[in-house]
Parts: structure tokens; sequence; C-alpha cells
């Protein structure tokens, strides 16, 4: 029985589970935020279990799959990066949106490691995230389209390139805190300056950089 959103967008337990079973629930994704955020979303279902005190057969029966837990570990971190590309787009102001959008997200992936890994995986069993990967990239393209024809973003930046910045802003997240975030706002605003309409020296041609690419490139790089 899958999980659902509260009217607060919180996610809520199945109806139908006693009390020990909701409480193995909470402690299960509590124990893999927890985990995925420090050591990545490949870590051993085994590791989640013990943190979480219990065994990897009661884990297996709340989430059956790696995709099922992954999924429900970061749903409110999905439904936030949504709301903040809904705001993005809902700007007057279409270069405040474009540089807002990057700000939060280069935020959240030094805040949570964990979510940024969760939206660049392909999880298969859970379509719904292909859909919110899909709506990131059309809607990261139609700001950028935007900001360029309001005369404040360089006519020659891709929409390729805002994935760019977060491949490299991803780097950050390995950093501790406080300095990671330090480091993050630091590269972040570098970036937006060179991307603002006015710079004259012209770019080398885009990189084809999606969130597959991404991904792909974050494979090989565990030897996976």
């Amino acid at each position: 029985m899958a999980a659902r959103a509260s009217q607060n967008g919180m996610i809520e337990a199945p109806r139908g589970l006693r009390a020990d079973a909701r409480d193995n629930r909470e402690r299960i994704l509590k124990a893999a935020r927890e985990v995925y955020a420090t050591r990545g979303i490949d870590v051993p279902i085994s590791v989640i279990a013990r943190r979480a005190g219990v065994g990897v057969a009661t884990l297996y029966r709340r989430f059956p799959t790696r995709d099922s837990l992954v999924s429900e570990a970061f749903a409110e971190q999905f439904a936030e990066c949504a709301g903040v590309l809904d705001e993005a787009l809902a700007d007057p102001d279409p270069w405040r949106g474009f540089c807002s959008l990057i700000e939060k997200v280069a935020e959240m992936q030094i805040a949570d490691r964990g979510f940024t890994a969760a939206f660049l995986s392909r999880l298969p069993a859970e379509p719904e995230h292909e859909r919110v990967r899909a709506r990131a990239e059309r809607d990261i393209g139609v700001l950028v389209r935007r900001a360029q024809q309001a005369g404040r973003l360089r006519p020659d930046f891709d929409p390729t390139d805002v994935f760019l910045l977060l491949r490299a802003n991803f780097a950050l997240a390995e950093v501790a805190a406080p300095l990671s975030y330090a480091a993050s706002r630091r590269l972040v605003a570098y970036l937006i300056q060179s991307f603002e309409a006015g710079q004259t020296k012209p770019l080398p041609p885009p990189a084809a950089l999606g969130v597959r690419q991404i991904h792909e490139s974050l494979v090989r790089g565990r030897g996976m």
C-alpha cells in the first residue's frame, strides 16, 4: 500500500497499518534519509535496516524494492523541487526567476546529496520521477528562453548549461558544512554573473548534458 500526501504536503503512512508497523516504517524512512544524505543512494539495504533497528525482512515487507524506498524517502524533496520550478515560472521577472531557481536548487544539492543522487538516478519502477525529471528539463528551457527574450540572459546560453552548473555544484556536497554552503554560494554567484547578458567573449559550443548524462557520468565515476 503506497503512502499518500496530506493537504499540507507532508507524506503520510498508508492507512490500516498497526502502530508498530507505522513506527517501523517511519524509522526506516528516517534512517534511509540519513544514510543517503551521507553515503548516497547505493548503500546496501542492510545498512539502512541496521540503522533503523529492524531486520532486512521487515524493511522489505514495507518497501519491496530499493526504488520504492528511495521514492518514499525523498517524496517531499521531489515535491519541493517541483514547487521551486513553479515559483520560478510564475515570477514576472524572468531573470529573477531564472536566478532564483539556480540558487535554490544548488542549495538543495548541498543540503542533501542523497536527494540529488535520487533525482539523477534512473528509477524504472517509479515513472512519476521520470516525469518530474522530464518536466524539469522542459521548464528550464522555458525559463532560459524567457530570460533571453527579456535581454537579461546572454543569447548563447544553452539550457544544458544549467546541468553543467549543477554537476559542478554537486561535487561541493562532499565538503563538510558550513564550508560546502559558502563554496556553493560563491560558485553560483560567479556563474550567474557570467550568464548575464553583456558578456562579449563567445563560448565554446554547448555540451549535450542533461539529467541522463549527469547520471551516467556519476555511475561511471563510482565504477558501477
